[in-house]
């Protein structure tokens, strides 16, 4: 099997259009059209984790995090980041991350972490906008069917749980085509009147080039008169963050207790409790900073994410717990959900989850 069959299947679900504009996602060396021996899902894809995929004949690496996150002018071995590369390029060993990308989408990490902890009715805590556009269509009525069909199976029409959306209003179209055109309807110089059905749906920005060749493969018109519209619109299945609810408020300790068991934690930062009860939860995978106003906005009683700084906590202004639990920590299950999205393609192939420890922090408790 080539390597491009798993990172289509990969990118199917977190396309690379979601990663946030600072982000490296994508094949960062090998080759995509390499045969694959096997698959290895890590967290970080370094030396150590190489060195595991040779010896368990694995050349294709599906990490989180980009081993290469900044420009590299110079590969001379100096740092993790140049030895890595180094391994990988000597040993034939392809490393694909998947990091924004995952994190931004719908039953990617923020999911993950959200049904570890038990939380019930979740939404995208900051919902991405301007990453949806309307196309605007005119069909003739009787082939109205043909072409929503082909835009619905080309990935437009998807709203929230919805599929295969769209609004149709009917009217009349005109044209008239010249001596060298070859109209479906009609006769080349003559004005016609035909009863259309101006058809519009919702589709994903980055899909926009594959949903009009769809259309126009399908629409009977030589020239078919389309309209793409850039929408501000949220879309509500991407974006950073989640937050959802406990089946029952649980006091702060129990909480913390409980999250504490839930992903091995030896110690939690975190503001003062408030004295309440805790059931609206907000959370982030990962260095999730930027979203506490968000949590405090949208009404959490706590707020769980990682690499939060000092002066960050006093953002907390006793409207919320927060709650720093590491960041390694809080995506450690991504490991596992890597490798449910590619065995449950590939139920047959050589899908391993590494073994190696990457986290670089430890905790001195003296």
């Amino acid at each position: 099997m080539k390597m491009l069959e798993i990172i289509k299947e990969l990118e199917s679900f977190a396309p690379l259009a979601y990663q946030e504009s600072y982000d490296n996602a994508g094949l960062i060396t090998g080759n995509a059209y390499w045969e694959c021996t096997g698959v290895l899902c890590t967290l970080d894809a370094t030396l150590e984790v190489l060195m595991e995929a040779k010896e368990k004949q694995a050349n294709l690496v599906v990490a989180h995090h980009p081993i290469v996150f900044k420009g590299l002018t110079k590969i001379t071995g100096k740092n993790y980041v140049e030895e890595a590369i180094i391994y990988a390029i000597k040993h034939d060993i392809a490393i694909y991350a998947i990091h924004t990308n995952l994190d931004n989408v719908w039953g990617g990490v923020n999911a993950v972490i959200a049904e570890k902890i038990g939380l019930v009715n979740c939404r995208i805590l900051q919902p991405k906008t301007s990453i949806l556009t309307k196309l605007i269509t005119f069909v003739p009525t009787p082939q109205l069917a043909q072409v929503q069909e082909a835009l619905f199976a080309a990935g437009a029409g998807n709203i929230g749980e919805y599929a295969e959306t769209s609004f149709g209003t009917e009217g009349i179209g005109t044209f008239r085509g010249s001596e060298l055109s070859n109209p479906t309807i009609g006769t080349p110089g003559i004005r016609e009147l035909v009863a259309e059905t101006r058809l519009e749906v919702i589709l994903p920005s980055y899909l926009e080039s594959q949903v009009v060749a769809a259309m126009k493969a399908a629409h009977p018109y030589e020239e078919v008169a389309y309209d793409l519209v850039p929408l501000r619109n949220a879309n509500q299945r991407v974006g950073s963050g989640m937050i959802g609810k406990l089946q029952s408020p649980m006091e702060e300790k129990a909480f913390f207790n409980h999250i504490s068991a839930v992903f091995g934690l030896k110690l939690i930062k975190h503001t003062p409790f408030l004295g309440k009860k805790l059931q609206k939860i907000a959370l982030c995978g990962g260095a999730g900073s930027f979203l506490i106003r968000d949590a405090i906005a949208a009404g959490a009683d706590c707020y769980i994410s990682a690499d939060i700084k000092y002066h960050e906590f006093f953002d907390a202004d006793k409207k919320l717990v927060l709650a720093d639990i590491g960041h390694w920590e809080s995506e450690q299950y991504t490991i596992d959900l890597l490798f449910s999205l590619i065995t449950a393609k590939f139920p047959n192939f050589a899908v391993l989850k590494t073994t190696v420890q990457t986290n670089p922090v430890r905790y001195f408790l003296g």
